[in-house]
């Protein structure tokens, strides 16, 4: 049986536009792109240690990124005409520490980019902090 090792890229749909779903994830959630190739229009951002490529011919993917400071981003970006299709809400109560620490509970807010994509973004606040 192979050793399966981390999660190494994700595919998510570029639209028609491969300008604009980069411009997004550059402009409002601040990830600059790592590489581009033209052609065949493709182009890849890094998240920590995973890529994700954007292109198209794919369908629409959901994506979940950290991020610290969620209600603050979710005010300004909001501010800034940026649509959520859920604002931030707790999800879940780590009483157990099954997906980080225990005690902690995990929060999400919900947007999608041009082409489609769902981007979960999700904060994990230990008890003092919410």
């Amino acid at each position: 049986m192979p050793a399966i090792g981390a999660v190494r890229q994700v595919a998510l749909s570029a639209g028609r536009d491969l300008d604009a779903t980069l411009a997004f994830w550059r402009d409002v959630l601040g990830m600059n792109v790592h590489a581009r190739f033209d052609p065949p229009g493709i182009a890849f951002i890094m998240a920590g240690d995973v890529r994700m490529l954007f292109t198209d011919g794919i369908p629409a993917g959901t994506v979940y990124l950290d991020i610290v400071g969620l209600e603050g981003f979710h005010a300004e970006a909001k501010a800034n005409g940026v649509p959520f299709t859920a604002p931030p809400a707790l999800v879940h109560r780590d009483t157990e520490g099954q997906f980080g620490p225990a005690g902690e509970s995990e929060w999400m807010a919900f947007l999608k980019d041009p082409a489609g994509n769902t981007i979960g973004l999700v904060e994990r606040l230990a008890p003092e902090e919410h």
